[in-house]
């Protein structure tokens, strides 16, 4: 395979992507607006599927790797009442991989292994149909040409207008993170509580989830209904407002639920944009999307899983030649809509019952998704 090939992202779609691609001795320039690798936070913890995430890793002949890296107790999971009452503990088996933990920040790194990542390369836009091919401008000025630029640069891509005129929407849903270190040795009462995996607490039309991540780290993450604007008025470098607002959100929690947030070290507020269940778009001769930038949906355990296995999907398909690469992709692309359209619509309606009038919804969507879990 001789084809120009660009990546734009280096998040876990455009790196597994890149890394399957590398596999099979051919190469993908990626393209990261971010200067290095530790640039900023790599973020919280995945939840890798076996029939997703952990099938895109095994294309990637890193999956035994990841196994050694991932936390399957961190599968566990704790629902409280807002009393803190506990109304569900489940617990994963001894030989349970069905959803193994693992940090973003360890995958990026199993994932760079090799690579060569063109950092502090921020793409403003994609230019399809020069006589040299795809057109990639550079935020320094600089241009590129590629025979095919596969944007995997999440929610708000500068690779999507080369093929689709949609833009992300407010869910009505804002998250406000923030975070715990050393959890048990400095808030013990805390780790108890949240035990090996996570914590939900369900509430009218909001809710109170802290998740372990590796090192003793913790994120709790508030989740509410309001407006966009929500927290325009909010000092984010003054805590003690934001969390004052959180408590007031909260008020009549229990006492140690609300030490989730009360001990809160910064608090990031999140507005939970997606978009449209069923996004597709007029195939476009030498661009495609993965992953946010392709089907955006709310954060519920899929989006990541399904970015990395279409990354490697797309890359084993070009690899394998002989044939048409644009066909490879246009017919990649009819089945990534497919996919991912089902599993927007599972994320859409879970995030209604998440977040929901009747605390009941959130309850029985656990007990649902416990008993089957859909491919």
């Amino acid at each position: 395979m001789r084809q120009r090939i660009a990546v734009v992202g280096s998040g876990p779609a455009g790196l597994t992507f890149a890394r399957v691609l590398h596999r099979h001795g051919c190469s993908a320039a990626v393209l990261e607006r971010d200067p290095a690798p530790d640039a900023r936070p790599p973020g919280g913890t995945l939840d890798l599927h076996e029939g997703l995430g952990q099938l895109a890793l095994d294309k990637a002949g890193l999956l035994a790797e990841f196994r050694a890296l991932s936390r399957p107790e961190g599968q566990a999971m704790r629902i409280l009442d807002t009393d803190g009452t506990v109304l569900r503990d489940w617990r994963p088996g001894p030989d349970d991989r069905a959803n193994p933990e693992i940090d973003r920040g360890h995958l990026r790194d199993l994932l760079l292994g090799p690579l060569d990542v063109r950092w502090g390369r921020a793409v403003t836009r994609v230019e399809p149909g020069t006589r040299d091919g795809v057109l990639v401008h550079f935020a320094d000025g600089r241009q590129e040409a590629f025979d095919l630029v596969v944007g995997a640069d999440g929610a708000w891509s500068r690779v999507r207008p080369a093929v689709s005129p949609v833009t992300p929407h407010y869910t009505g849903v804002t998250l406000v993170e923030t975070s715990l270190d050393d959890v048990d040795t400095r808030h013990p009462d805390l780790a108890r509580l949240i035990g090996d995996g996570s914590v939900a607490v369900y509430g009218v039309n909001r809710a109170l989830v802290a998740q372990r991540n590796s090192g003793g780290h913790v994120k709790v993450y508030a989740q509410f209904r309001a407006p966009l604007d929500w927290h325009r008025n909010l000092d984010p470098a003054g805590t003690g407002g934001v969390l004052s607002s959180l408590l007031a959100l909260f008020d009549g929690w229990a006492a140690p639920v609300l030490d989730l947030l009360r001990r809160g070290t910064a608090f990031v507020p999140r507005p939970l944009h997606v978009l449209p269940v069923s996004h597709t778009w007029a195939h476009v001769p030498g661009v495609t999307l993965l992953g946010d930038a392709a089907h955006l949906m709310p954060p519920l355990g899929a989006g990541a899983n399904l970015a990395m296995l279409e990354g490697a999907e797309l890359a084993e398909s070009l690899a394998a030649g002989p044939g048409d690469p644009d066909e490879t992709v246009r017919a990649f692309e009819e089945r990534m809509w497919a996919r991912a359209g089902r599993w927007a619509e599972i994320t859409t309606a879970g995030l209604e019952r998440l977040v929901s009038p009747d605390p009941a919804e959130a309850l029985a969507l656990f007990d649902r998704v416990n008993q089957a879990q859909p491919s």
